[in-house]
């Protein structure tokens, strides 16, 4: 199958991707700030550098492109052409998606990722990461703040 632009213009637009800042990415912090979480970004210290950091609770959200990390959805499949190249390159990332994620649990971190095409459905996505942020490591409930937890117990 032959590219509807030329090789020329699909570099620019290849080059033009972002690894950080991506709309996906920006959704999501939208998102978790409206719902009052407060975050990092891009902690370098950590395995992965992950998009949002949330470090008291030692839990950290990638959000990843569906194309770039090999999801399963149609937005995930390889192209038809260059097969030779996407293949090892899709593969290689999800490699290190991996080993990402044992690193950080090894240092008793807990990781999700928000995958793009999630993000269709943002109420689901949004149950989702507070689900995530909101158990702790074995599964208990904790409480974003003090009023919530008075709200529970009532």
């Amino acid at each position: 199958m032959t590219d509807r632009v030329s090789p020329k213009i699909r570099s620019a637009i290849m080059a033009s991707v972002n690894s950080k800042n991506t709309g996906a990415e920006l959704k999501v912090r939208d998102m978790l700030h409206r719902s009052g979480y407060r975050y990092r970004l891009h902690r370098h210290d950590l395995a992965g550098s992950p998009d949002i950091v949330f470090s008291r609770k030692r839990k950290a959200i990638f959000v990843h492109g569906c194309f770039w990390h090999g999801h399963g959805c149609r937005w995930g499949q390889l192209p038809k052409s260059r097969v030779d190249y996407w293949a090892p390159k899709i593969e290689a990332n999800k490699r290190r998606d991996e080993r990402n994620f044992a690193d950080l649990r090894s240092i008793g971190w807990d990781a999700i990722v928000v995958w793009q095409c999630e993000l269709r459905e943002p109420e689901a996505i949004l149950s989702k990461m507070v689900g995530f942020l909101e158990k702790d490591s074995f599964g208990e409930k904790q409480f974003h703040n003090r009023q919530q937890a008075r709200n529970e117990k009532e």
